[in-house]
């Protein structure tokens, strides 16, 4: 019927973003995941901080996977908008 792991390439569980600008000394990496809990839900895993140092995280809990990759791609979208950018390797 349908190819489950075709369809969940459509929507990113994971998302690296950076932001550098020399004339401000601003190097910050800006790091998020999707990953399941143990109770049947998902966790929206934030990490940001310096590039080179440790950084802080969050961990939100959602109800479910759909709603935590919902939450990521907004505020991924609100991070591209204040000038972070995709890593690209």
């Amino acid at each position: 019927m349908f190819d489950l792991t075709q369809q969940l390439d459509v929507f990113p569980t994971a998302v690296d973003l950076k932001r550098i600008d020399p004339s401000r000394n601003m190097r910050r990496f800006y790091r998020m995941s999707v990953q399941p809990d143990l109770f049947g839900g998902a966790c929206l895993v934030r990490e940001w901080g310096r590039i080179g140092l440790r950084g802080q995280m969050l961990i939100e809990p959602h109800d479910d996977e759909g709603k935590a990759v919902t939450a990521l791609m907004k505020l991924s979208a609100t991070k591209t908008r204040r000038g972070y950018r995709a890593v690209t390797e």
